[in-house]
């Protein structure tokens, strides 16, 4: 038995648990090796081979060298940081914003208004997809309605129009993806403690400072959390693409996830430059949400 004070000897419980705890873990990290970084490093060699089909050969970075001259490349680039820098905003407001009015303990039937808001995203996306295609093309819902009401003498190109479209398809992933977010931002405003408002309410802050101060500050991992989990969605946008617009008219609503589906399955195929153009969404992933965890560490 050691004296009170004397260095603990080296090894022993402390080496044995720190095996036992590498033995627990071990199972998972050679699973996360070989469904995750292998498949990660084999799609990088993947992505220096050019040619087209199995007729594939070491390219370098011909392929990334590529990618600015593509002219269907850089509109679908544009196209996907228009929906990110409109659509993920305004989405994580909303749902932030619901949040705080749902989780009043005052308001009546409170539990039915988060059920029915969360139901679209328990809708698969491509019913999400369909429903708004049937509102909103040409001899849809709307333009029915719109001309049954004379407020237009003809359909309005919602889907023929890439103004219009583009903006049909942020209206699209606001519907689904509000509730999803809205639920985080519920499960974080629980965990608060109400005697904060009631001591600024004591105070004299409004309902705008609370929610500035308050609710804002404390809510901050969580708005970070759904800020990259948003990011990386969206950026990855291909379902509501593919079946409300096919990437139209022209390649006004295209992404980067429709434009190497096209690559690799509708067109010849070419596995090397569509890996690649993967991969720039990767790393544009990272570094988004890079910027964003530093951003949220800052403020």
């Amino acid at each position: 038995m050691t004296a009170l004070g004397a260095p603990r000897p080296r090894g022993g419980l402390d080496k044995r648990t720190a095996r036992k705890g590498w033995l627990f873990i071990l199972p998972a990290v050679l699973l996360i090796l070989a469904l995750s970084f292998y498949p990660m490093i084999q799609a990088f060699l993947l992505s220096l081979q050019k040619g087209s089909g199995n007729n594939l050969s070491y390219g370098g970075l011909s392929n990334y060298q590529r990618l600015p001259r593509d002219a269907t490349y850089v509109a679908a680039l544009g196209n996907t940081f228009y929906y990110l820098i409109i659509q993920v905003p305004i989405m994580l407001l909303l749902a932030l914003i619901l949040a705080v009015m749902l989780n009043d303990s005052k308001l009546m039937g409170r539990g039915i208004y988060r059920t029915l808001i969360f139901l679209p995203c328990a809708t698969s996306l491509v019913s999400c997809s369909m429903i708004f295609l049937q509102l909103f093309s040409n001899n849809g819902l709307l333009n029915n309605l719109f001309m049954r009401w004379g407020w237009v003498s003809e359909p309005i190109p919602f889907l023929t129009n890439a103004v219009y479209a583009r903006l049909v398809i942020i209206v699209t992933m606001l519907w689904r993806w509000t509730g999803y977010n809205m639920v985080f931002y519920l499960a974080g405003l629980q965990s608060i403690d109400h005697q904060i408002y009631e001591a600024a309410r004591i105070d004299g802050a409004s309902v705008m400072q609370q929610f500035a101060k308050i609710t804002v500050p404390l809510l901050r991992p969580i708005i970070l959390f759904t800020t990259v989990l948003s990011t990386n969605g969206t950026l990855q946008l291909f379902d509501e693409v593919r079946i409300m617009t096919a990437g139209g008219p022209g390649v006004g609503t295209a992404t980067l996830s429709w434009h190497i589906y096209r690559s690799t399955f509708e067109q010849v195929p070419r596995f090397g430059y569509a890996t690649a153009m993967a991969f720039t969404i990767f790393v544009m992933v990272a570094v988004l949400a890079f910027i964003q965890m530093k951003v949220g560490e800052r403020t």
